[in-house]
């Protein structure tokens, strides 16, 4: 099975952020050491929205560092992008992408043991965060989104750590694809594949929602 390098992992605080009332902990940190990991994450990271973000499905979220140069060059070399945690992620890697990550993917994180469970849905903070518009467009439509593991077994993540794929039981089922269906439009001519999806049990309970609602 293919192994990779954690280049970082990395959390974050609640801070302010748009407005008074708008917090977030989106502006992660490299994390030197030893991380525990836990059912709801790593220890020390924070969600400010714990209705759309965290949680068992949300405990973890990777972002590959395969994607910076492309934003490099789309962002004008935006400063945020001269090290990991520009798009709030906990795992950073190289050489493991949308394309090479399936649904249900279950590696081996340090000593923890983490399942691919969504990819990630964009919402207006990264926009807010880089200062520019378009960018939730262009994370869809380039599925340059990363993806969120729920935690099987509890265990310690440091950088320079492996990435292991261990089980891959759903191959049909990309990371990418589920972007394109769910959040790019692919879903309206690819019907049975919503059907698919939206009783896919190891499918994030908030994605086989979407994939039924598109049904209807």
């Amino acid at each position: 099975m293919a192994r990779f390098t954690i280049l970082s992992v990395l959390t974050g605080k609640v801070a302010p952020f748009r407005a008074a009332d708008e917090p977030s902990a989106i502006a992660k940190q490299a994390v030197a050491g030893p991380v525990a990991v836990g059912w709801h994450g790593l220890a020390g990271d924070e969600q400010a929205d714990r209705v759309h973000h965290g949680g068992v499905d949300k405990a973890i979220h990777h972002y590959p560092a395969d994607h910076y140069p492309f934003w490099q060059n789309e962002l004008t070399d935006h400063p945020l992008l001269a090290s990991a945690g520009a798009f709030g992620e906990n795992i950073s890697t190289q050489g493991l992408i949308e394309d090479a990550v399936c649904i249900g993917d279950r590696f081996r994180l340090g000593t923890a043991l983490v399942e691919v469970s969504q990819g990630r849905q964009p919402c207006w903070k990264l926009e807010h965060r880089f200062g520019r518009t378009g960018i939730v467009g262009a994370v869809i439509r380039t599925r340059r989104a990363g993806w969120y593991y729920r935690v099987v077994e509890t265990g310690l993540v440091a950088a320079g750590d492996s990435l292991e794929l261990l089980e891959r039981p759903l191959p049909q089922w990309t990371t990418s694809r589920c972007i394109d269906l769910l959040l790019g439009g692919a879903g309206k001519r690819e019907q049975q594949a919503l059907r698919d999806l939206a009783t896919l049990d190891v499918l994030a309970d908030p994605w086989r929602i979407r994939a039924a609602e598109l049904l209807a």
